[in-house]
């Protein structure tokens, strides 16, 4: 795999996808990191949850980045 060159427009789907893709991390992230409150509230089955769906966010937004930047 190599990247395009610097000079070589981006492609507004590939754009797109690399901004959602941004976003569904930083959502993720914001998951992963606030879940600690509800096991500190003794809502562990909460922070499961919230964990579970803070890893398939990361997943899925890796994927959309690594697949724009391919495009």
């Amino acid at each position: 795999m190599t990247d395009p060159s610097p000079g070589t427009p981006v492609s507004r789907t590939a754009r797109r996808e690399r901004l959602v893709g941004l976003l569904v991390l930083g959502i993720a992230f914001v998951l992963l990191v606030s879940s600690p409150t509800w096991f500190a509230s003794d809502q562990a089955g909460v922070g499961i949850g919230q964990l579970a769906v803070a890893v398939v966010l990361a997943v899925v937004g890796a994927l959309l980045v690594r697949r724009a930047g391919r495009g």
